[in-house]
């Protein structure tokens, strides 16, 4: 195409959750709510794993950076949503849409690997107990966390990187309520089979990894359990798994249906409400998993708030 023959994109305009007017405020206070509660929960998390000495486990501090990345998540797409739903020009500019969407995949990608990470924690746990502080020592806690992240920002800075080599022209409106790859790439002018292709190989690689050693992990810590003659050593080894299980059906459920499908056959709406789950929802739903299925969480918030001073010293 000829330079003449269109304008270059400089701000794009997002469509939203809904083009509804009449739909607009009610939807800001039940997102605004939705965040709400998800700060709050992610902020509790932090806390009370960073503060709290009977907390000080492999366990915790891997809770610890995955309300982190829940946190960064949706705090990455909450707060320019909400702010879209009390204005009439929903626009954002060229750049700031770059940065939103590579802040985005950093803690997206965090996210699949930290809970791989957090799989291999339980198995190590429950099926070698006798060699858990040696294999998941304070280093090696370290060194995954800090690979995970290194990783996850060396994937969003190739993606969206990517998405943002081709040309955008003329059109600029975005059928969606953040910059995303899908909706993005849908808009370019120019040809997108290198994004297209290293988006789907990415997604697909990261997802099949951290599935399989979810997999292999809780298999095996199944196959222990089963083992475990007391009934009451039964019930207290598989409550210690049964929230991440919960958190990681959901979350997996969602990147699949998103993600690990050529871009020619997502549709846009189905994508919102997917995106709505992983960016919004199971960031707020995640604090709420682990802390009402786990004890040590419950008896320290309940620390907290009775004797905060005598109950908490910082680490």
């Amino acid at each position: 195409m000829a330079h003449g023959n269109f304008t270059r994109v400089t701000e794009f305009i997002l469509t939203g959750v809904s083009e509804r007017p009449d739909l607009q405020i009610p939807l800001f206070f039940v997102f605004l709510v939705i965040y709400g509660l998800t700060v709050t929960g992610n902020l509790s998390i932090i806390t009370l794993t960073s503060v709290d000495s009977r907390l000080q486990t492999p366990m915790y501090f891997f809770l610890r950076h995955l309300a982190v990345v829940n946190l960064g998540n949706s705090t990455v797409i909450a707060p320019k949503m909400l702010v879209n739903f009390l204005v009439k020009k929903h626009t954002t500019s060229y750049y700031e849409c770059a940065i939103q969407l590579g802040g985005f995949l950093v803690f997206i990608v965090a996210e699949v690997l930290m809970l791989a990470v957090m799989a291999y924690d339980r198995y190590v746990a429950i099926c070698n107990p006798l060699l858990y502080m040696a294999v998941v020592s304070q280093r090696i806690c370290l060194l995954l966390v800090s690979l995970t992240y290194l990783y996850s920002f060396s994937t969003a800075v190739v993606a969206s990187s990517s998405v943002f080599s081709v040309t955008y022209c003329s059109c600029n409106i975005i059928n969606h309520f953040y910059c995303d790859i899908a909706p993005l790439l849908a808009l370019s002018c120019s040809d997108t089979s290198f994004p297209e292709t290293f988006v789907f190989i990415s997604a697909a690689t990261n997802l099949v990894f951290s599935i399989i050693v979810v997999l292999v992990s809780y298999l095996n810590i199944v196959l222990s359990i089963l083992k475990i003659r007391s009934s009451e050593g039964r019930k207290k080894a598989f409550s210690t798994c049964v929230s991440h299980m919960m958190a990681v059906s959901v979350f997996y459920g969602t990147m699949i249906f998103m993600y690990a499908q050529p871009q020619t056959n997502h549709s846009m709406d189905t994508d919102k409400v997917a995106s709505v789950f992983y960016t919004l929802v199971i960031p707020m739903l995640n604090p709420i998993i682990y802390s009402l299925r786990n004890k040590d969480v419950k008896a320290a918030l309940k620390r907290f708030l009775t004797n905060p001073c005598c109950s908490f010293k910082l680490m």
